[in-house]
């Protein structure tokens, strides 16, 4: 019997900071797509006619409204010339949440807004009703009918948190099939660790969210005690010129009856949000002019429920003539009583706000998923999105679920440039062009929070080299405490020549290249004994677009060695100290698909394998009482596919069963009609 397993699936969007509403002015609504879309550098396509013309996109979300003047009408002289409604099954994909519509907006957008490649076209496949919940059979559905209808481009802005094969083999179907996919990271940040299936995908483009290029990009970043914490400016606070440096004091919630018996002159107040007194309603400006009042250069407000939020200051119920007179961030409850209890023994906090479209979002997922691949790969404008909304509408909110889709536009207009591009050229020119991003201090965030970088859609369309892969890691131990790598670099354009290469790491890491027919082969050293993972990047300069390629250099005391012999591979661990017991990992690349064996220091350990392909090896090695890491790779290409085998590990125990069953009696039978 069939299982079918019922994932629940978040659309990606942070539901804590949404603004459902959208913003007037003297000039009617203000869209802030018109804010992100030529940030990221939509605008030298159009200047050569490169709008999405003739490349269809599949949106796999809530459906579309295509009844939205920006993406009016449905079939082949419509915007959404196709697509399934996997939920009423006779019936259109029409959109009855807003998530999916928003989606479609800022990839093909014609009309009021204009998406990134406003001339391509949608198809439209919905998996969710309400934004609550999807099954994974659902989603691989939809994958497997934008196949079918031939989509160039598969955007999906939703996921799990959690690992799910089936919708990784799908994606793996669709990227087999020469679709260029995209994916979202997720909203489950600032915490590592948080990307879950599709997102983590191998193949796909996973996007995470940077804030966007209007004043509402304000950033805020907040240290007690030494410690990070994440908190969000409020609409209509004010920046900082230099950091804010005081004691944190407690201010109840922020009443001038809290505040009286507490000197907070030249301090940063921490308050909850809301009152004390049941049908109080005391707004986030009076507790701003009540704390600027007594003398506080800062305002925290935390949250008097679980989950983060996004506060205003100036509203409709604001005082008339009210400005803010401090600076005020919200955060979540938990860090908030969190700080209450630090600042019981020491009492130190450092605020900084400050103007950065390209700060990567508190919410946005992070990797790693994997010792052996990067994620996110990418980032892209994910915060106070304004773009289409149902019935005609538009509205501004946040989340991965609308970084992603401006890489989905981008892919579109490299195709209408240059057909002939294969996915996988595609991802390396998006992810080698980008621009790089940091933190308050000038520090560039890690490959784990912003991938490459923030996607430049004008120098990956200016760009002339492809190069492969776009982003590696390396495997470095105290045996083996050197390794090479090849890049290989397509010409689209002009000539190979003039080539600026540089590293970028730890000093103890060092890199030679060199260049033959085409390709960069690099030697990377490690000089000292600091074990552990470290990160890198490789700058390209060609013809004034300086190309980036992280890297990921893992160091390990001990190793493991791999190496076939027929159709095994054979396993050796190596350790400078003694060690008792291994645990390894057989990762096939290519479907994750997943083989554990055990190993002592006095047995000989193996795998028989039946398919070839790229294997990652991920050991973990007991040594006294602590865990060893130990990576390695290996491609195996010699193999005659054992195809009778490998089809026999795809089939369920019970068919099996019945299948050598089926055999055995057919033999019996071929015995009674012999005699």
């Amino acid at each position: 019997m069939k299982l079918l397993l019922i994932f629940s699936i978040i659309l990606i969007v942070t539901t804590s900071i949404i603004i459902s509403q959208s913003i007037q002015t003297e000039n009617g609504i203000k869209t802030y797509i018109e804010n992100s879309v030529p940030y990221v550098g939509s605008e030298i396509p159009r200047t050569d006619g490169i709008d999405g013309t003739g490349i269809k996109i599949a949106i796999i979300d809530t459906g579309v409204d295509f009844n939205h003047p920006d993406l009016f009408g449905w079939g082949p002289d419509g915007k959404v010339i196709g697509g399934y409604n996997f939920i009423q099954e006779n019936q259109l994909p029409m959109d009855n949440n807003g998530h999916g519509t928003k989606v479609a907006g800022v990839i093909a957008a014609d009309g009021n807004t204009l998406g990134v490649a406003p001339k391509a076209k949608i198809l439209a496949y919905k998996v969710s009703e309400d934004g609550e919940g999807v099954s994974s059979e659902l989603i691989m559905k939809a994958i497997k009918k934008a196949i079918e209808d031939k989509a160039d481009i598969i955007n999906i802005s939703l996921g799990v948190n959690k690992t799910n094969s089936k919708i990784d083999s799908a994606v793996n179907h669709a990227l087999d099939n020469g679709i260029f996919v995209v994916t979202a990271a997720g909203n489950d940040g600032p915490e590592l660790k948080t990307i879950g299936s599709p997102g983590r995908n191998f193949g796909s483009v996973t996007v995470g969210a940077t804030y966007n290029n209007m004043t509402s990009s304000l950033i805020a970043t907040l240290e007690v005690n030494e410690k990070d914490f994440t908190v969000i400016p409020m609409v209509g606070s004010s920046t900082t010129e230099e950091p804010i440096i005081g004691k944190i004091i407690f201010g109840g919630f922020g009443k001038i009856s809290d505040l009286k018996e507490r000197d907070v002159k030249d301090a940063i107040v921490i308050v909850e949000r809301g009152s004390d007194v049941k049908g109080e309603l005391l707004f986030f400006s009076i507790k701003e002019m009540n704390v600027a009042s007594a003398g506080a250069k800062a305002l925290i407000v935390y949250n008097n429920e679980s989950g983060i939020f996004l506060g205003e200051l100036i509203h409709e119920f604001s005082e008339l003539g009210y400005t803010p007179q401090i600076p005020v961030v919200s955060m979540d409850r938990e860090e908030g009583l969190e700080i209450i209890e630090l600042i019981k023994n020491n009492n130190k906090g450092i605020m900084n706000l400050f103007y950065n479209p390209d700060f990567v979002a508190h919410f946005s997922s992070r990797g790693p998923v994997s010792p052996f691949y990067m994620k996110p790969d990418i980032v892209a404008p994910g915060a106070y999105i304004n773009s289409t909304q149902n019935n005609a509408s538009y509205n501004f909110t946040s989340g991965t679920s609308f970084a992603a889709p401006h890489v989905s536009g981008a892919a579109a207009l490299l195709l209408q440039k240059n057909p002939e591009l294969q996915n996988y050229e595609i991802k390396s020119l998006l992810l080698t062009t980008v621009q790089p991003v940091s933190d308050a201090y000038g520090q560039k965030f890690s490959l784990h929070e912003s991938g490459a970088g923030r996607l430049d859609i004008a120098n990956a369309y200016n760009a002339k080299l492809i190069i492969n892969p776009p982003s590696f890691v390396i495997n470095l131990s105290t045996d083996h405490p050197t390794a090479k790598k090849q890049l290989e670099l397509k010409l689209m354009d002009g000539k190979l020549e003039g080539i600026d290469v540089r590293f970028e790491g730890p000093k103890f890491i060092e890199v030679t290249q060199k260049m033959e027919n085409g390709k960069l082969e690099f030697e990377i050293s490690i000089v000292e004994k600091k074990y552990g993972d470290y990160e890198g990047k490789i700058f390209i300069n060609h013809e004034k677009i300086e190309y980036t390629i992280p890297v990921l250099i893992h160091h390990t005391k001990g190793s493991i060695s791999v190496n076939q012999e027929n159709e095994k591979l054979i396993f050796e661990i190596n350790h400078p100290e003694k060690w008792s017991f291994a645990k390894i990992s057989i990762i096939n690349s290519k479907n994750g698909n997943t083989e554990t064996i055990t190993s002592t220091p006095h047995k000989k350990t193996s795998l028989e394998i039946y398919e070839n392909g790229e294997y990652w090896i991920d050991a973990k090695i007991k040594v006294g009482g602590n865990t060893s890491d130990a990576f390695n790779t290996i491609k195996i290409n010699s193999l005659s596919e054992k195809i009778d085998k490998l089809e026999l590990r795809d089939i369920p125990e019970k068919q099996i069963i019945l299948i050598i069953s089926i055999i055995v009696i057919i033999g019996i039978v071929g015995l009674i009609i012999k005699k």
